[in-house]
């Protein structure tokens, strides 16, 4: 037992002065004898007798009532722990998409979120973490008002992030501690829970459904006629299903709609056709009542009309006009006697196709472009004059050429994960046919890395990482008269990756919680900036600008699903689409149950009570002050009734 003023207990030292009081008040009888009253002597002494009774117990109910009431002012109570020592409980609410869903109660986030509500007590103050915000010491009635306002999230939080969270602010508070983990465990790999010392009790949302269809990605095909055939992949967890509606729809209006079966815990493709035209916005719609309902809908657009500038400076080539196409370059050609500087900020890529020697005012112009983001390919010429092109390479940063080398070599290498070749392929060719050259350069390059390479290993054609742009060395003539790689089939996904590259055109669609890269070809004004919105929502993305584009860069935001907007002022300049991190369709969770030391349950509520009982003050002052209470009402009848 405990007490909050321990200090009255001195008093009752004080208890002495009734007792002293009471000794002094018994009074010895004086016998006086008399003559034949035998029997007025026994009636004495009987009267003596319990006279003293009566003292007696009257001065135990008044030592009682008194103790009482001085025990009752010192408040008394049991806990397992001493009422100075203030009590803060940290909470992890997994509010992620995932969460959304239907559980045996109800929607898992509502319901949680509900019965925190209802087992809050008033003398614990709270630390509440979500995957989108902190707060920090909050009282019962303010975390009440927040977790009235808690929704659903694109955002994550990582397992080790939170666990470090609870460490911080359990090493920041002076107070008691517990900690309480929310959380359906989507996505974790392996229980890490029993490598964590600091104690937590993990409350595991269960999803009451457990098949799940949803919608991984699309992508277009070109047939070459006047429509695109659009391409839908769609996964499905759980049993098989049949006759499931989906549509597609252009800016709210409907344009196709079918049904297809799928197999239990397959991937089936299911294809669209699209009108070509310069601007599409997709929405695609499962009507499927399924686990989640958020990736029941995918967003894409579709923009042909912006297109890529590329200029070759040099000798005229097939296979460059071949790669970079009216449908989505600008191509000009020009040689080098005929050089329009005029034009080189405006491109995304300049190809240095076998000059002899590069001008001094070309290298200029070009240590001028690569500063403001520009793109360059460098193909020699057999007869390459090797001081002039290192004069580029060197005032670029970029490198130098070292000698020619004369020894016929194959090209056998591809490096499978370079951005600019990954998912290119649909498998890794070991042994194909291997294209050739007969001369080549040896350079040695800055902060390189090999796109394909020599069977000597040596860099066939290398990318040169520069403060703003890209380089990209190829390390001998491709006329045919010295090699064959013209006629390879690596040819066309390098250059043409390279081109694409060159500018971030908008893709079908972004993901939302990515590093995404969009470029604009707008040129700004020195105050000027780029708005992202939609109907509901604004923000600045980070950007850079460059001579002749802004490059935006976007991750944090936004958070919802759809289309949206980039904005010049009022000004729009282009439509993207942003979907939900497919991770959030998972129906892969972690079984907790064999998780030792900590304590596991299904339920908040049950696990709230358990913790407020664990920390529970039971209060006794009401049980002494009855006391007190009994004991006057005692001595009240022992004076009323108590006949001496």
């Amino acid at each position: 037992m405990y007490f909050k003023h321990p200090e009255i207990l001195y008093f009752l030292g004080l208890l002495v002065i009734p007792v002293l009081v009471h000794l002094f008040q018994l009074q010895r009888f004086v016998k006086v004898p008399f003559t034949n009253v035998a029997f007025l002597q026994k009636l004495v002494l009987q009267t003596r007798k319990s006279s003293q009774i009566k003292k007696w117990l009257i001065l135990t109910t008044r030592l009682l009532l008194l103790t009482a009431i001085i025990f009752a002012f010192a408040q008394p109570y049991f806990s397992n722990h001493t009422i100075d020592k203030k009590k803060n409980f940290f909470i992890y609410l997994d509010n992620s998409l995932s969460t959304n869903t239907k559980g045996e109660k109800g929607n898992l986030l509502q319901i949680a979120s509900q019965e925190i509500i209802e087992n809050l007590s008033d003398n614990v103050t709270y630390s509440l973490l979500t995957n989108d915000n902190f707060y920090r010491n909050k009282t019962a009635s303010d975390l009440k008002k927040i977790l009235l306002k808690v929704s659903n999230t694109s955002k994550n939080r990582s397992f080790e992030d939170v666990l470090l969270k609870v460490s911080t602010e359990n090493k920041a508070q002076n107070s008691l501690s517990k900690n309480i983990f929310i959380s359906d465990f989507q996505n974790y790999t392996k229980n890490d829970f029993d490598d964590v010392n600091t104690p937590i009790s993990l409350v595991n949302l269960i999803p009451e459904l457990k098949n799940n269809i949803a919608i991984d990605s699309v992508f277009l095909d070109d047939n070459g006629s006047s429509n695109f055939n659009l391409n839908i992949l769609v996964s499905n967890q759980g049993k098989a299903q049949k006759n499931i509606p989906i549509s597609l729809s252009d800016d709210n209006k409907l344009i196709n709609k079918q049904t297809f079966s799928i197999e239990e815990n397959q991937v089936k493709k299911i294809i669209f056709s699209i009108v070509k035209s310069p601007e599409f916005l997709g929405k695609i719609s499962l009507n499927f009542s399924d686990t989640y309902s958020f990736d029941n809908s995918f967003y894409f657009t579709i923009d042909t009309s912006t297109k890529i500038n590329v200029l070759a400076i040099g000798k005229p080539s097939d296979f460059i006009n071949r790669i970079y196409t009216k449908d989505e370059f600008n191509l000009t050609t020009l040689s080098s006697k005929n050089i329009n500087y005029n034009l080189i900020p405006k491109q995304s890529l300049i190809i240095l196709n076998e000059l002899e020697r590069v001008p001094q005012t070309l290298i200029n112009s070009l240590v001028d472009y690569t500063k403001k983001g520009g793109n360059i390919i460098v193909i020699p010429n057999k007869n390459t004059s090797i001081s002039s092109y290192n004069e580029l390479l060197t005032s670029v940063n970029a490198g130098k050429i070292v000698t020619k080398k004369n020894d016929s070599l194959k090209i056998t290498s591809i490096n499978y994960n370079h951005p600019l070749l990954k998912n290119v392929f649909e498998k890794r060719v070991q042994n194909f046919q291997y294209p050739f050259v007969k001369e080549s350069f040896i350079s040695i390059l800055n902060n390189e890395s090999n796109l394909v390479s020599f069977e000597n290993k040596e860099g066939f054609i290398k990318q040169v990482n520069l403060s703003n742009a890209n380089l990209y060395w190829v390390a001998a003539p491709l006329e045919k008269e010295n090699s064959n790689f013209t006629n390879s089939p690596l040819i066309v996904p390098i250059f043409y990756n390279i081109g694409k590259h060159s500018l971030q055109l908008s893709k079908l669609y972004y993901t939302i919680g990515e590093d995404n890269t969009i470029d604009i070809n707008k040129q700004l004004g020195k105050d000027e900036i780029l708005t992202i919105s939609n109907n509901e929502n604004s923000f600045i993305p980070l950007q850079q600008t460059f001579q002749n584009k802004v490059r935006i860069t976007t991750k944090d935001q936004p958070l919802k699903a759809g289309f949206y907007q980039i904005k010049q002022q009022e000004s729009l300049l282009k439509k993207i689409a942003y979907n939900y991190p497919k991770s959030e369709s998972s129906l892969q969770f972690l079984d907790i149950s064999s998780t030792t030391n900590k304590d596991i349950s299904t339920s908040v509520k049950n696990t709230l009570q358990d913790i407020n009982n664990e920390t529970k003050i039971q209060w006794l002052w009401k049980w002494f002050l009855a006391l007190a209470i009994v004991s006057l009402l005692l001595e009240i009848l022992i004076l009323k009734f108590f006949k001496t």
